[in-house]
């Protein structure tokens, strides 16, 4: 049983609530990106291999999405607002010491840090942007904006980034959150409702072995690019993932307050908006590791040109995000994630065909120009079904798998694009090389955007347009003989 003080009624400054929980999701969605225009000088300045550059980003991702479940928790025990900022201050001091990192070692235990303080803040966002904007006109508009912060944020930190790789440092970046984060804690508490406190158990065993689970999956999937996959170091850390996965399903399935409440993935919808959204993801964090080596290493671009051409795709996800709220009105939000994966999927493929003699615009920006389409339409409705029906006492659980399964889509999509890369044979130009790899891992993002629309196309669609069906049939059923009168 639990015991919840009651939250604040009044929201006297909604517009307020707004910018603070985009700005903080944005803040953390940017240093999941910033880095990748900058990873060539990083690479330089701090002499790390192609694995060790992998795991800069994957030590973010992969603590980011196993932490997350346990983060969603917290707010839900501890109150909204308080887990909130005391997440903003995680994440905001271990940007400072990335940014002072003097080895490969410090950046990615900084990077893990980060990913702990991320998995904090980010559920705690979308469950207080769901407990401040009632059901309706202004919660649709406020999830699409949150929706399109996911691909803005993505998309605008890899400018960000390679404009200060250029200009200043690839530290430069992760400095940049130092102020932004002070003030959002700063802001946090005068504006933000809180939510109460709970009594309850963090459910640290099932934290655990979903992060270790994930984890050594990753491992073994990133060493297929060095060693193969008929090593035992692979088969052991494939193995061992699997085995914690299943171990940890098995104990969701027996604790009294899981993170994860197994019940949240009977609705058909938001099985598929999960599993849609860590395939979507997962192709995705593939087009932007790759697609920036590409323009730095192929077409001969610097950071902050890489940056720049990143604007195709950031400028129209910005436009086709804000038109889906007077779209969803007049279409079935399957009907645009539908076609938000399938545009992005035509992009994709068309990508991956570019090689060492492609021209910027017919063969980067044009494709890029589908993607950002793509991800307009896509991300906010993956988001609606992600949380859509879910009981009030699970909105914190079903807030963090939505986030949950987007990291852990990134995380394991990175690994298997390093690894798609790695079945390049070694002949050739290294410019060659490169464009081969971007290729192998560019396809590889295709397939896992088909896989994401069947998905959807299976599980969403039809329980959205039933779900359509029985509103508009209580909407027509004619009133009781005598209810006008009363």
């Amino acid at each position: 049983m639990e015991d919840m003080k009651p939250a604040p009624t009044t929201h006297a400054h909604p517009a307020a609530i707004l910018a603070i929980i985009l700005a903080s999701y944005f803040m953390i969605l940017l240093d999941n990106s910033v880095i990748f225009t900058a990873l060539p000088s990083l690479q330089a300045d701090l002499h790390l291999s192609t694995i060790e550059l992998t795991w800069v980003q994957d030590a973010y991702t992969l603590v980011f999405g196993g932490l997350l479940l346990l983060g969603a928790r917290a707010g839900d025990l501890l109150g909204r607002r308080r887990v909130f900022v005391f997440g903003l201050v995680v994440f905001s001091l271990a940007s400072l010491l990335i940014g002072l990192a003097p080895a490969g070692w410090w950046a990615i235990a900084g990077r893990a840090i980060q990913g702990i303080g991320a998995a904090i803040v980010a559920p705690a966002s979308l469950s207080l942007l769901t407990a401040s904007f009632p059901e309706g006109r202004e919660r649709v508009r406020a999830v699409s904006l949150y929706g399109a912060t996911a691909g803005i944020g993505a998309s605008l930190g890899l400018v960000i980034g390679g404009a200060l790789a250029h200009w200043i440092s690839w530290r430069a970046g992760f400095f940049v959150n130092v102020p932004i984060g002070a003030v959002m804690i700063a802001l946090a508490p005068r504006f933000l409702p809180e939510t109460g406190r709970a009594r309850g158990r963090f459910d640290v065993l099932g934290a655990l072995s979903a992060t270790l689970g994930v984890g050594a999956l990753v491992l073994g999937i990133i060493h297929t690019a060095e060693a193969g996959w008929n090593t035992p170091v692979t088969a052991t850390a494939v193995s061992a993932g699997v085995i914690l996965l299943v171990v940890f399903v098995l104990i969701e399935r027996r604790a009294s307050q899981p993170i994860m409440p197994l019940n949240l993935f009977a609705s058909r919808r938001r099985t598929g908006a999960y599993v849609a959204r860590f395939l979507y993801l997962g192709a995705m964090i593939g087009f932007f590791f790759f697609t920036t080596q590409f323009m730095q290493e192929v077409l001969g671009f610097n950071p902050l040109q890489a940056g720049l051409g990143f604007l195709p795709m950031t400028a129209v996800n910005f436009a086709v995000a804000m038109s889906i709220p007077p779209l969803v009105r007049r279409m079935p939000d399957s009907v645009a994630l539908l076609t938000g994966i399938l545009v992005t999927l035509i992009g994709m493929f068309w990508l991956s065909r570019a090689g060492v003699d492609a021209s910027y615009w017919t063969g980067v920006a044009l494709p890029m120009v589908l993607i950002g389409a793509g991800q307009g339409f896509a991300l906010a409705p993956l988001t609606s079904f992600g949380i859509a029906g879910a009981p009030a006492v699970d909105a914190g659980a079903a807030s963090g798998l939505v986030n949950t399964f987007h990291q852990v889509g990134t995380c394991l999509g990175l690994g298997i694009a390093v690894a798609a890369a790695a079945t390049v044979p070694s002949a050739g130009s290294a410019t060659g090389h490169l464009a081969a790899e971007v290729s192998a891992a560019l396809t590889t993002g295709s397939v896992l955007l088909l896989l994401s629309l069947a998905v959807s196309a299976a599980l969403i669609l039809p329980a959205d347009l039933a779900t359509l069906r029985i509103h508009h049939a209580a909407e027509t059923v004619p009133a009781p003989e005598g209810a006008a009168a009363r």
